[in-house]
């Protein structure tokens, strides 16, 4: 974590959560080292929401797409916040070495396994990429729940799920077997919709 992303967050959590209020519910199953917090993508707005509803101290890092770190400004921004640039189209590898570093090292990275937003469930599966690096670094799934389209001023929910850790059967999963845990995983983020909002 840099003095920058303390920096950053100072100055943004108050004003994302005057502009898209939220609860978090579930922050009790995030495990003390690091994890893979796994979450739907209905909005550019997820990664930043998410963030700020993590406490300012929790080492967390966000993988996004190549592109993004082309915008002026917008790409120096991310590289100081640390994201992890991935390039799509493919196997990323040093994307993937970086983030598995990353978990490895106790901290707390972002996915999402569908890969692009999406507005429903079902409309793209979820990538097995995602399962192989829980796997290979042995750190829990965290589904996580963020809504649908965020906008502004209109209240919602953000669940963190209970830790799921995929089994496999040999010592390295398979193709089959990484795709079964993504969807399995997806299937557990979309269930947390049915927790129960405002109130």
């Amino acid at each position: 974590m840099t003095r920058f992303y303390l920096f950053a967050y100072a100055i943004a959590a108050p004003l994302i959560r005057l502009l898209f209020p939220h609860r978090t519910v579930g922050l009790e199953n995030l495990p003390e080292g690091g994890a893979l917090l796994c979450a739907n993508h209905a909005s550019g707005w997820d990664p930043i929401i998410i963030g700020i509803s993590l406490p300012k101290s929790s080492r967390m890092t966000v993988m996004a797409k190549d592109q993004l770190f082309h915008i002026p400004i917008l790409g120096f921004l991310l590289r100081k916040l640390g994201i992890i640039s991935v390039k799509r189209g493919g196997n990323d590898l040093t994307a993937i070495k970086t983030s598995m570093k990353a978990l490895s090292g106790g901290n707390r990275l972002l996915v999402f396994p569908e890969g692009t937003r999406v507005d429903e469930q079902g409309d793209v599966e979820a990538k097995g990429g995602v399962a192989m690096m829980a796997v290979r670094t042995g750190v829990p799934m965290i589904p996580v729940y963020c809504g649908g389209k965020h906008k502004f001023l209109r209240k919602t929910t953000i669940v963190f799920g209970e830790p799921y850790v995929p089994v496999i059967a040999g010592r390295r999963p398979t193709p089959d077997e990484n795709r079964a845990i993504a969807r399995e995983m997806l299937n557990r983020i979309y269930a947390l919709s049915e927790v129960s909002g405002w109130k």
